[in-house]
């Protein structure tokens, strides 16, 4: 499958769509899975509770909003390739993770989580018919095709893999 042109995502979108490699999705989406398992292996419980800087999230948030986001974008991607046109509304990150308790799991906990809702947006993702991959919705005002939605998970995460290698390790 190619990769989705600028008219399938909205441009706020597009730093998150180039920084998917090439190749399958479903592909990217394993070999992230194992990356991102390795990398979050790697940090120390009481690590996993910094914060970068004050009035940033802690990694466990971080890795809290990557779930979150995958959620919302993998339900999307579902009620589109299934037909369902009814626009979806945004959601505040920050109140997400304001309402969550992230911060407070630890971190074993959440790689298992990140682990279960990876594989199943993978599964999700593989059932597709060639057909599906191009259904459009409307999200957060915008059109989005689920191909879109599927690369948009990816390199979502992907951004925030970086960050925290950048800012946290």
């Amino acid at each position: 499958m190619n990769r989705p042109d600028k008219t399938e995502y909205a441009e706020y979108y597009h730093k998150y769509v180039e920084a998917v490699p090439d190749g399958d999705i479903s592909d990217v989406l394993e070999d992230q899975l194992i990356a991102a398992v390795n990398l979050f292996s790697n940090i120390s419980e009481d690590k996993s509770k910094q914060r970068y800087a004050p009035g940033k999230w802690s990694i466990r948030e971080v890795l809290g909003h990557i779930m979150d986001a995958e959620r919302v974008f993998a339900y999307r991607a579902l009620r589109f390739s299934r037909g369902d046109q009814k626009p979806l509304q945004g959601f505040d990150e920050n109140e997400y993770i304001n309402n969550s308790n992230y911060d407070k799991t630890n971190l074993s906990l959440l790689i298992e989580e990140f682990l279960n809702l990876r594989r199943s947006t993978i599964s999700v993702f593989r059932s597709m018919k060639n057909e599906m991959w191009l259904k459009k919705g409307n999200a957060s005002g915008y059109d989005v095709t689920v191909r879109g939605l599927a690369y948009i998970i990816a390199g979502h995460a992907e951004h925030h893999f970086e960050v925290i290698k950048e800012r946290y390790l």
